[in-house]
Parts: structure tokens; sequence; C-alpha cells
């Protein structure tokens, strides 16, 4: 059994016909699917989706790119639709292209920070930091500055291709990680993604981007799991089944799924 925690599938602008996305996943034993929200209509989409297909759940979220808008439509959907969303995200800080002001990223993510402690929720963050970031303008600098104010919070770092240092970090505050198709094909962090105790692992597609190998130049899609799923079972000299079974009994705890 395979979990992907982390996909857009739900998304009305999603180029691959659903029945066959679901009919491929489900033959590749991907068998539960979180459609994440990233803004107001695709939290409104994912609520939606997941009520018509059983082996998807929602998350609800303004990512750090549409900040601008506010986390109205988050606040809404917590209050009326609580018991069909099993978590906050994607939300975050994003410097990297730097989408929306940085003060309003920190303020939005603050915000939605509360009502997931509020909503007694897990949280999916998006965290992605300059290239050339120096030490006092790092978004992890202003990332941890504002985790550290919400003490009851739980989560996964989402498409987590960092440091040693911000992952023995995350892991020291109960911090799931996760690892999508990048893994598969950015060599240069291997060593980093070799380190994650499976116990702290997830896996995701973040389709319909993200392919991994040996899938590149295609729409991504939450069959694809499987492929994440092998490829660090052989490099960590374990069964498919282990990893399968340990990535999803974490995303179980996590999520409540």
């Amino acid at each position: 059994m395979l979990v992907d925690t982390h996909c857009h599938i739900h998304e009305s602008n999603y180029r691959l016909p659903i029945n066959d996305v679901l009919d491929r996943a489900k033959q590749a034993n991907v068998i539960k699917m979180l459609c994440v929200g990233t803004d107001s209509n695709s939290s409104k989409e994912a609520v939606s989706f997941s009520k018509q297909h059983r082996e998807t759940y929602a998350t609800v979220g303004v990512h750090p790119h549409e900040s601008t808008e506010g986390y109205a439509v988050v606040e809404n959907l917590l209050s009326t639709k609580k018991d069909e969303i099993v978590a906050v995200g994607e939300i975050g800080l994003d410097y990297y292209y730097d989408n929306s002001p940085r003060q309003i990223q920190r303020e939005v993510f603050e915000a939605q920070l509360q009502l997931a402690v509020d909503a007694g929720l897990p949280v999916i963050f998006h965290i992605r930091d300059r290239v050339d970031n120096t030490k006092n303008e790092s978004v992890w600098k202003d990332f941890w500055s504002i985790f550290y104010n919400f003490p009851k919070l739980s989560g996964v770092l989402h498409s987590f291709t960092d440091n040693i240092s911000n992952l023995e970090t995350a892991l020291s505050e109960g911090l799931f990680i996760g690892v999508n198709g990048i893994s598969t094909f950015a060599k240069d962090k291997q060593a980093m993604w070799d380190t994650i105790p499976i116990e702290k692992m997830l896996l995701e597609t973040d389709a319909p981007f993200l392919t991994p190998v040996p899938f590149r130049g295609t729409v991504n899609e939450p069959a694809y799991v499987r492929n994440i799923a092998e490829y660090h079972a052989k490099r960590r000299g374990v069964e498919l089944s282990e990893l399968a079974f340990l990535t999803s009994k974490n995303a179980s705890e996590l999520f409540s799924i």
C-alpha cells in the first residue's frame, strides 16, 4: 500500500483524464491521495473532488505565491467543512520567486498556522529559499522564528530539497519530510535524502509537477509514487514492501487517514 501525500490532480486544469489517473494509481497500489489546495479556487476544488472520489482527501491553504489574496477561504472552509479536510496547506514562505511581498507572506502564513492550531490539523509547509541567500535573509530564519510561536504544530516539509542542518532541525521538532520525484534525478542531494529516517518520510508526487525518472517530460500522476518508493528502497537496501508500509503508516499517523 502506498500513499501520495501531495498532488494537485483535483484542479480543473489537470491535463489527464481523471478516471484513468485513478485507475493507474490503484494498479500501482497507491490507494490514498491528498489533494492539496494552493489558493481559494483550488482549495474549494480539493474539497469538492474529495467528496466525489473516496480514495482522495482534501487539504486547504493559500500558497505563499498567492498571499496577497488573503486567507479568508481557508478560514471559511475550516469553519463549514472541517470534517472533510485533513490538513492546512500548502502554506509557507517562498523567497525564491518572491511572487508576493515577504511581509505579506509572513502575515498570511502566521494567520493560517493559527487556523491550523485552532482546528487541530497538521500543516503542509512550502518553504523555498533563494539560491544566493545570506544567513540574515534566509527563508529558514523567518520560518523557524514563526514556527516556534506555535509549539503544538505538526506537519510535513513538502518537497524538501534543502540541507542537512535544516533537516536535522525539522526532525528534532517532530516534522515529517516530503520526498518526491526530484529525489530521483537531483544527484547533489542524495546523501541528504539518504539520512531521512523512514519513520519520518512521506512520499509525494506534487502531480502534475516534478515527474520522477523514468517519466521525465510527461505529466506527473499519483501512480508514480511507486517509482519514487522503489528508488529509495533500492538506495537503502530495504524491501519495497517495508518502505511502503512505513511511509503509509506515517501518512496515516499525521493526517488521520
